[in-house]
């Protein structure tokens, strides 16, 4: 048996809540449905620090990621004034994305997350929603990288998902085990977490 193993990538103040919804959502498919998915974390140092100072240890170092190895990747947003965008947006974090995005494989992201992808450039020309509220700041910034913005809880296009504030976290993880283990058993997996 081979796990479908999603990459969760944990920038530097990372949101805690936008994170965690993956480990749940798939350790109830995976403990009490039998799908076989699986989450690892990941991060360019071995400790990322969450947005107001929560340390987790991640699984494997980003520079130790072999694209082929995994199935989907999962970004959670964070806060700018701790320092989410000097590694989301960093060349290491755009490099991967580009390579998740050559291979189709699903791309969910969370609230600001959307501008690490919009960064890479798989964003340009395409439908995305991210952060709505505080004047539609961030969804003008998104814009300007050539994205078309939705104003939206959430928006799939293609292989990729995107949100717009920290309460659409459990929905872009019940959306991303639809698309890996079909929308029959994240039902049975979403009804049971009381969703």
């Amino acid at each position: 048996m081979r796990y479908l193993n999603i990459l969760l990538f944990l920038a530097k103040g990372f949101e805690t809540m936008e994170a965690s919804v993956f480990v749940d959502v798939m350790g109830w498919a995976r403990n009490d449905f039998d799908c076989d998915v699986n989450v690892i974390t990941c991060g360019l140092s071995k400790t990322a620090v969450s947005t107001f100072g929560v340390p987790v240890t991640v699984d494997t170092l980003l520079n130790e990621v072999k694209i082929e190895d995994y199935d989907a990747l999962a970004i959670p947003g964070g806060f700018e004034e701790y320092g989410f965008y000097d590694e989301a947006f960093s060349e290491e974090v755009s490099e991967l994305i580009r390579g998740v995005n050559s291979q189709h494989k699903p791309i969910a992201s969370v609230c600001v997350a959307a501008l690490a992808l919009a960064h890479s450039g798989i964003l340009t020309g395409k439908k995305a929603t991210i952060y709505h509220l505080n004047g539609g700041n961030r969804q003008k910034q998104l814009g300007e990288y050539g994205v078309e913005v939705i104003n939206e809880p959430i928006v799939q296009t293609d292989n990729i998902i995107t949100s717009y504030c920290p309460q659409t976290a459990p929905g872009v993880a019940f959306s991303l085990l639809s698309i890996l283990v079909g929308e029959e058993k994240m039902s049975e997996v979403r009804t049971a977490m009381g969703y």
